[in-house]
Parts: C-alpha cells; structure tokens; sequence
C-alpha cells in the first residue's frame, strides 16, 4: 500500500470513524460528570430525525424530488448522517440495556462505515480515471482511442458505482432494526 493511498484515503476514513467514537463518548463522559445522563436519553430523537432528513440526497438521485443540487445533497447527507449518528451513540452510551437498541446501534456503525468507504473507493476510482485519461490526451490520443484505452477502467469504474446496491440493504436493515428500537420503546414506555 502506497503512502499516498495510506494518506489520502485509509487515514480519513479510519479517523473519520475514530473521531465520531471519541466525540460521542467525550460528550456521554461529560453528560455523566454534569449529572446529566438524562438528556443522552432524548438525543436519540434529534439523532434519528437527522438521519431521516439526511435521505434527501437518496430521493433526489432516485429522482423521487427534483429540487436541490445532487452534489450539495451529498455533502449535506454526510454531514447530517454523521450527526445523527453522533446523537444516537450517545443516546446509546454506555448502557446496555437494550438488546435492540444495541443492534440498531450497530447496524448504524456498519451503515457509517459502508457509507465512508463507498465515499472515499468511489472517489478513488473517479480520480484514477480522469488520471489515466489526462495521460491519455497528452500523448495526443484521438476521442476513439481514448475511449478504447479507458474502456475497462470505465467498466470498473462503473462496477464501483454500484457500491450503493451494498449500501442500500445495510440501510434497510438499520431502518428496521431502529423502527423495531423505537416501536419497542412506546410498547414498553412507562406512561404513568
């Protein structure tokens, strides 16, 4: 593995993942010095709604919507995945009293990482192509020879496009696991 691949894709995919571990146990750690255990309670709520608006970029590529930019969607359902995700680890913290809870937990963690690892392959496999077709022009290729030279890396960049049929069932089995966390919490809910 070369260095550059090391720094430019395994490094911010691992402490992007890190970085989401230590926030939301630094942020439960301070909940319980302040006492306030209790608030981590209700996290769980803004953290799912965060995630539930995040699919805006999902519908709009399924041209389910036809507003917003596709690119700034993607940013923007990163950013609310990672926050949402965020709110629910500490919403889960570090109570394990939910066998559910725990599995919907980590069906979030495997989705975020099934996420952060499409971002940065497929970026990978964009950048890799354009490389090979810049080299390509500067020899002075004609439009038909640049297309047979790259056509296999165009099959592969195509076969790493379709990272998201990998993605898409992770997500569902979140969204059930959470939905069958949140029915369970009202079916058992002290309501007195």
């Amino acid at each position: 593995m070369s260095a550059r691949l090391l720094q430019r894709e395994v490094l911010p995919f691992l402490l992007s993942l890190a970085t989401l571990a230590i926030v939301a146990l630094l942020f439960d750690g301070v909940l319980h010095i302040l006492d306030k255990v209790w608030i981590g309670r209700y996290l769980g709520i803004p953290g799912t709604l965060l995630i539930i608006g995040s699919f805006g970029y999902s519908l709009r590529k399924r041209k389910l919507i036809q507003s917003g930019q596709p690119v700034k969607l993607l940013r923007l359902h990163e950013r609310m995945a990672w926050g949402g995700s965020l709110l629910v680890l500490v919403h889960a913290g570090i109570h394990f009293n939910s066998i559910l809870g725990w599995l919907a937990v980590w069906a979030m963690l495997v989705n975020v990482a099934s996420g952060l690892s499409g971002k940065y392959v497929l970026e990978r496999a964009r950048r890799r192509l354009e490389q090979a077709r810049q080299r390509m022009q500067q020899r002075g290729l004609t439009p038909a020879e640049l297309e047979d030279r790259l056509y296999w890396d165009s099959l592969t960049f195509d076969a790493v496009k379709r990272w998201r049929a990998v993605h898409f069932p992770i997500t569902l089995a979140f969204a059930v696991l959470a939905l069958a966390h949140i029915v369970a919490i009202f079916l058992f809910w002290g309501w007195k």
